[in-house]
């Protein structure tokens, strides 16, 4: 039984979502194929294929090796940017090649384009490229053929250098970059790139009016919080209620850390 993961921004009022899942389990009874379609989240902001970035490398490490990750945030699709399958930590992750994956891009990997028409109807639309490319080819992985029947090997996969927290004047810089659905601001700074930075010394966080002098354990310590979240990033929040309401930040909002 394979294991095929769908993210994306279509969101559950349309029938896109639906239509991908009918085209997977119709290959996979054509093709004698086993597989369990599990739904990450469908709630991607529009568009947004930095978020989409982190909350990919958030979920897949979960799922057992083997499993074929479909993620289709595309803002560019119909364009020339390029269809991929990327392989990496025994998984497989089929979408296009925007920026999506550059978290993904360390240590080892490997990526192939997709463009063998074999893995794909006739009839291609320039709009759904979730529906016509890459829900069929995650079948076709699932079924056993290699990435290298798909398509020639890219070397050089998008990657995004914005994605990454930055120092500038001994100030480390990162940024809101998605909220949860509690309205929790979470950023892109990992609590190893903090602990590194840092080093055990005095520091303040500054995210709008609001400073903070230590990392708190729990939501509840105090009304505003930053903690360490399960994601391993820095989030703000606030106790029972929504930070991102409250302070009115957006993603794109600027955090410092600063030593003192």
């Amino acid at each position: 039984m394979t294991i095929i993961t769908l993210l994306t921004d279509f969101g559950t009022k349309d029938p896109y979502v639906g239509i991908m899942k009918g085209v997977i389990l119709n290959l996979c009874r054509d093709l004698q194929v086993q597989a369990q379609v599990v739904d990450i989240t469908h709630e991607i902001e529009p568009q947004d294929v930095r978020e989409a970035a982190f909350v990919i490398k958030e979920y897949y490490p979960y799922f057992p090796r083997g499993t074929i990750h479909i993620t289709v945030v595309d803002p560019g699709v119909g364009t020339e940017r390029r269809a991929i399958i990327l392989s990496k930590d025994g998984h497989f992750f089929v979408g296009p090649d925007n920026g999506l994956y550059t978290l993904l891009l360390e240590d080892e990997f490997e990526v192939h384009e997709i463009t063998n028409r074999d893995f794909m109807p006739k009839e291609i639309s320039s709009t759904f490229h979730g529906r016509d490319i890459f829900a069929p080819c995650a079948v076709y992985l699932a079924k056993g053929f290699h990435p290298s029947w798909f398509g020639d090997r890219v070397r050089n996969p998008i990657f995004e250098t914005s994605y990454f927290p930055d120092i500038v004047n001994d100030v480390l810089i990162g940024e809101v970059v998605r909220f949860d659905r509690f309205g929790n601001g979470i950023t892109n700074i990992p609590f190893e790139l903090f602990e590194d930075f840092t080093r055990n010394q005095a520091f303040k966080i500054s995210i709008k009016e609001l400073v903070f002098t230590r990392l708190s354990k729990t939501y509840m310590e105090s009304e505003f919080s930053c903690v360490v979240g399960s994601s391993g990033y820095l989030e703000f929040a606030k106790f029972k209620g929504s930070i991102r309401e409250t302070l009115k930040i957006e993603k794109g909002e600027k955090v410092k850390i600063e030593l003192v």
